[in-house]
């Protein structure tokens, strides 16, 4: 009889290369927390409405916000300072002093903002928001210093707790009637317990530091706060415009569809929190074959789940809006249909400025940024008024494309920048066939409930898979290989 020693499959795990070993656990995360997110969402959009879920956004939004101007890039600086390996602990202390006084500066920007800030102050959520900056120091500091050290896996477990407490909390407070109070609660309670859980594994200490530290920081920090600022626009600007010209429920419907199209980058996510240390390092290292396969490969992994749901979306994105989250929320059909294709170019984005920085390149990245913010503030400004949430989708369509060509021809200066051609036109061939399948199910059975929905998805999953793993036998050897190495079963017929 086979028993289960945890001590023997940990040894297993930790046998195998880091990278892949993060990787996986970095997936696994996101797909848990992903799922729990969702299944949460759902519950609050047929329980809330989109009105009272858009209000919450709307806070999110400007937590963001300010947020950015708490960190000021010095999260950024310190995780590249310290997983250099050098001077750790002055770095980790010149960083607690500059994130405390940037927090000050935030705080004291949203006091003198707070007249303008309309829709927050009526809604009574103002001093939730001080809050919740105050609470995201303790924790920008536990979890950046943490990640600097290369411990990515506490980081993503971080993450999970983060999440995990904050939808429970926010779960609870909803069926107890708490309302708008009980979704930003539970997001705040998340922030402190997942600091505190970072924390327990900070090994640095506070210790003298030289104005070099803070001047090292500093120029990095320069050039990673407007990149940041851009990442911030094209995840919230859209939001707070739709806010200003529209209402609070075309913001609840527009993001509840942004939300969907999450799925597409999973493994994007994953890759990118995972190899941005380790890209650092190699580029430290002068190792820049390192870099190019990993970056090459990097694309392959992210596009073999984005490509499939993308398809997917387009021809089951209506019916998965209004059985999951209401018949209010479907009316977003057209705004997701777009949205998805900005997963896709956002595989390319992300994963070259995550190079660009990670190669110690900020400069080039706030260059390729700031052209996209520009264009992404200018097309949400003319055509959010006229065309509402398609209009915002397109505006980040467009600048997402923008910023990853930009990007591509920066990053193309340092390193040779391609995709795997053949596996890459593997995972469309068989996203294909699975589109196919799926469209044959859905005339032959009427999508009339959401069990035939999820059995349409079923279908198209089994269908993507079996053809690809078919016809890419490199892909089929790696995930098999690392399938097997964390010791699950891997199907004969497979």
């Amino acid at each position: 009889m086979l028993v289960f020693r945890p001590s023997r499959y940990l040894a297993r795990v930790m046998r195998i290369d880091p990278v892949q070993r993060q990787s996986a656990i970095s997936l696994a995360s996101t797909i848990g927390l992903t799922a729990v997110g969702f299944l949460s969402t759902m519950y609050f959009a047929h329980t809330v409405g989109p009105s009272i879920l858009g209000a919450y956004f709307l806070f999110v939004a400007y937590y963001s916000v300010f947020n950015l101007i708490g960190d000021g890039g010095f999260g950024g600086a310190a995780v590249k300072r310290i997983s250099e390996g050098e001077d750790q602990n002055a770095y980790f202390t010149a960083f607690v002093l500059l994130r405390v006084v940037l927090t000050i500066v935030s705080v004291g920007f949203l006091i003198v903002a707070q007249p303008y800030l309309v829709k927050i102050t009526l809604s009574g959520v103002f001093p939730w928001l001080v809050l919740a900056l105050i609470a995201s120091t303790f924790t920008n500091i536990a979890s950046n210093s943490v990640y600097g050290q290369g411990k990515v896996g506490i980081i993503q477990i971080g993450s999970l707790i983060d999440n995990l407490v904050r939808i429970g909390i926010q779960v609870a407070a909803i069926m107890l009637g708490f309302g708008l109070a009980g979704l930003i609660g539970g997001f705040v309670a998340g922030i402190l317990v997942s600091g505190l859980f970072d924390f327990r594994f900070l090994d640095l200490s506070l210790s003298s530091f030289r104005r070099s530290h803070i001047a090292s920081l500093f120029t990095f920090s320069v050039w990673t706060f407007l990149s940041s600022s851009g990442y911030l626009v094209f995840s919230y600007a859209d939001t707070i415009m739709i806010g200003y010209f529209m209402t609070e429920a075309d913001i609840g419907i527009y993001r509840v569809a942004f939300q969907l199209t999450s799925l597409a980058a999973f493994v994007t996510l994953a890759l990118h929190t995972t190899l941005y240390p380790k890209i650092s390092y190699w580029g430290k290292q002068h190792d820049l074959s390192l870099v190019e396969s990993a970056l090459a490969r990097a694309f392959t992994y992210s596009l073999l789940l984005a490509v499939p749901v993308v398809v997917g979306g387009w021809i089951l994105g209506e019916r998965l809006l209004y059985f999951f989250y209401g018949e209010a929320f479907a009316t977003g059909a057209g705004a997701l249909a777009i949205l998805l294709l900005v997963q896709v170019a956002s595989v390319f984005m992300y994963l070259q400025t995550m190079c660009l920085n990670a190669l110690d390149r900020p400069k080039d990245s706030f260059r390729v940024t700031a052209i996209a913010v520009a264009a992404n503030i200018g097309l949400n400004l003319l055509l959010i008024p006229v065309y509402g949430i398609i209009g915002a989708s397109l505006a980040t369509l467009i600048t997402m494309i923008l910023n990853a060509t930009l990007a591509h021809r920066a990053l193309s200066r340092s390193i040779r920048v391609q995709i795997e051609p053949r596996p890459t036109g593997n995972i469309i061939l068989a996203a294909l066939a699975m589109a196919a399948a799926v469209m044959v199910f859905s005339l032959i059975i009427p999508l009339s409930n959401v069990f035939l929905v999820l059995g349409a998805v079923g279908l198209g999953g089994f269908v993507y898979i079996l053809i690809l793993l078919r016809i890419d036998r490199g892909i089929h050897d790696e995930l098999r290989e690392l399938v097997q190495k964390f010791g699950i079963p891997w199907p004969d017929r497979l």
